[in-house]
Order: C-alpha cells, then structure tokens, then sequence
C-alpha cells in the first residue's frame, strides 16, 4: 500500500477543486480571498499526479461529496486554465501580484472638474459660450448636475438645446479627447479665473462685515477705502441689511419671505419704516399679510429693541444665504458680474 502523499492544505484545496471541473471549480473560486487564490496558485503548481485513492482520501477529509474520476495529471496545468478561464487578465495580475512590487505613481494631473465647479455660473457659461456644442456637452457632462445645470441655463437659449441633445446621445469619449478638453480648461478656463475671479474673497469679506451693526460698517468701509482695498464695489455690491430690502426686486422679494415665519416678520417690523414695511408686506401672501397688519394694529408692550434688531439681522442673513443659492438677486450684483 502506496504511503499517503504529504500535501499542504492549499495543495489539498486545489486537487478538489481540479476534480471539480471547470465550470463548477470556476464559479467557486470567486469567493476566494486574492492571498487565499495565490496559495491555491503556488500549491497547485507543485502537484503532479495524485492518485485515485489519494483524491478520495482529500476528499474525505473535506467532508463532501465528489464524483469519481480518474487520478489527476498535470494539475498545475488544470489550475492554470481554469484560473483564466474564470477570471481576467487583470485580475490574474492582481492575484498573483504581478507588478505591484514597485508602485508607479501616476503622472497625470488631477481631474479639473471639481475646479470648474467651484467657479460662478456665469463664468463657466462665458467660457463655454464660444465652444463647440459637443465640447460644451463634455464638459457637462463631466460635472455635477447642480453646477452642470447653473452654467446650462447662462447659455443663449438656441444652444442649450443642441448641447442637451449632444449630452443625451453621448456615450464614452475617447479619453485622449478628453485629456485636451481638460488640458484647455486647465490652461485657459482656470488660470484666467485664478486671476480675475476675485468672487470668493469678497464673499468671505462681506459675510464678515455683514455681521456688523451699520455705524460699524460705515465705519470699518472707510477705513478699507483709505487702505486702498481692492475689490471694494465687489464686496459692497455683497453687503446686505434689513433696510435694503426695498431694494430687492419684488421677484426676490417673495423669494426671501416665502419660508419666513410670520412670527419673525411681525417682530421685524414693529417699529419699521412705512415704505419698506408696504414693500415687505406687498411680498407676503394675502392670509400672512392680514394676520401680520392685524398684530402690529395691536399694542405689543415693550418689546426690546435688541429683540427687534435680532430678527431683522435672521432676516438679512437669510437674503444673504438665498442669494449665494441663486433663490435672490441682491441689489447691485448684476453690475458687478457683468463688470467682471
């Protein structure tokens, strides 16, 4: 009686599942661990012949049931077929680590999408305005969908529709196409906005002064004006406070106090000038506008003026952030844009 052969546990692992078969060897090893595959690899390479009582004997040990066959031959060679049968040539690669000693870095720049999200609407849609309808839908496509459909809608209109028939029927791009698209952005689109879009640096200066009481403001401006500020139409084109309501359109009007509680607007009100108030309340739907004239007709009992200015400040900032979210047009913006 032959002595038992001296197999390791991968060795075993793979003269069962060489016995297997193909197809049903094939669909078991993808629930492999990628360590656990190259062990079955580097066992099965040192298998030759394993003999019928052998298999059985492996077989046992396993405790399943396998059909009967002949003594397995060649199983480093078996293993190797059905390894490329079931998986790619990549992930062949990955499994046996070929090429991963020595990491290479990629020497491709980063994506500029991220980027051209960042800039304003209005900038992207200058940029792309004298581009190609089906650069335009590239570029696109290859955004965010707010951002992507901010900088749609500052396109003339008979192009919007030829862009978004081009998104629609795009499929995959050639990605040394896309490489030069990138490319012109990144050299023409985002180094020009790195110098002249000043936006983000007169949003963070406003959002501060904002904060400011209106003596204060007045106060800090003149001094950024004797310091030869820069951008200082841009900045004060951002700044915003209660009384400049009146300057809103009635369009954004509504927008603003849409979401408002009449809680919030009453107390803003109560001791407002008349002609912002009627622009205020002319914003408001017909059942608010009642209920809010209806507690301002009534005696509110001293009420702190602090109180009062708290809520007209919740109101402003809430102008502010609707305005960064496109909802309100704050006054004097339009001519900053269009200087930029």
């Amino acid at each position: 009686m032959s002595q038992p052969l001296n197999l390791t546990r991968p060795q075993k692992a793979a003269a069962i599942l060489v016995a297997m078969g193909k197809p049903a060897a094939g669909r078991l090893l993808k629930f492999f661990k990628q360590d656990e595959l190259k062990a079955l690899i580097d066992g099965a390479r040192a298998l030759r012949t394993i003999p019928q009582g052998e298999l059985e004997r492996i077989v046992g040990e396993f405790e399943a049931e396998f059909a009967e066959g002949a003594g397995l031959l060649d199983s480093a060679d078996t293993m190797d077929t059905i390894l490329n049968e079931s998986f790619s040539p990549e992930e062949m690669k990955a499994i046996l680590g070929q090429g991963q000693a020595k990491p290479v870095e990629s020497k491709a720049p980063p994506p500029v999408w991220p980027s051209v999200e960042k800039l304003e609407a209005e900038r992207v849609g200058a940029f792309l305005a004298s581009e190609h309808p089906q650069t335009i839908a590239l570029v696109l496509t290859n955004m965010s969908p707010q951002p992507a459909a901010n900088a749609l809608m500052t396109l003339p209109k008979p192009m919007r529709g030829e862009v978004v028939k081009r998104m629609l029927a795009m499929n995959s791009v050639p990605e040394q196409a896309k490489r030069i698209v990138e490319d012109q952005i990144r050299t023409r689109m985002l180094a020009e906005s790195s110098v002249k879009d000043s936006t983000a640096g007169q949003i963070r200066v406003a959002g501060v002064l904002n904060e400011l009481d209106k003596d204060q403001l007045e106060e800090v401006i003149g001094e950024m004006q004797a310091a030869g500020t820069t951008d200082l139409e841009g900045i004060r084109a951002r700044l915003f406070n209660f009384d400049d309501i009146i300057q809103l359109s009635q369009k954004s009007r509504v927008a603003l106090f849409d979401g408002l509680g009449t809680d919030l607007v009453t107390l803003a009100l109560r001791g407002c000038e008349q002609t912002l108030a009627e622009a205020i309340l002319s914003a408001l739907g017909p059942r608010s506008r009642r209920m809010i004239e209806s507690e301002l007709a009534t005696e509110a009992g001293n009420i702190p003026f602090a109180d009062i200015a708290k809520a007209r400040k919740t109101i402003a900032s809430t102008a502010i952030r609707l305005a960064s979210e496109g909802a309100v047009q704050l006054p004097g913006t339009e001519d900053v844009q269009e200087a930029a």
